[in-house]
């Protein structure tokens, strides 16, 4: 879990660090349009390190290797799906636009693995 916790702090410090950049550097060279599909990939980046950060603290009521597959698919989902919106609008890439629905199919799949993780955790109710 530790690495997990690092991979999070990691994560949201580059999505403060692209916010930023979105908003001050890309700005005046971006259409709304793009500059919302960079926003959207900064803020999914995000939720899911702060997603992340949380994982360590459910352990006492998870499942661990059901939570390490919802940290893995956090991880995975963040990069297929923020880094296939920064590569559509920082490189022209459109053909990263089919990876992005990818990504956010492996976020649900972490979604749900969470859910699996605390049902068959410990129960304390």
């Amino acid at each position: 879990m530790r690495k997990l916790i690092i991979i999070a702090a990691a994560s949201g410090a580059l999505a403060v660090v692209l916010g930023a950049f979105g908003a001050h550097g890309l700005k005046s060279l971006l259409t709304a349009a793009q500059l919302n599909t960079f926003e959207t990939g900064v803020r999914y980046q995000m939720y899911h390190a702060l997603a992340l950060l949380a994982l360590p603290v459910l352990i006492p009521l998870a499942d661990l290797r059901w939570l390490r597959r919802a940290g893995m698919a956090f991880i995975l989902g963040t990069l297929l799906f923020s880094g296939s919106l920064y590569m559509m609008v920082l490189l022209q890439a459109a053909w990263a636009g089919p990876i992005t629905p990818v990504g956010g199919g492996l976020f649900i799949l972490g979604w749900l693995a969470l859910i699996i993780a605390l049902w068959k955790g410990q129960r304390h109710d």
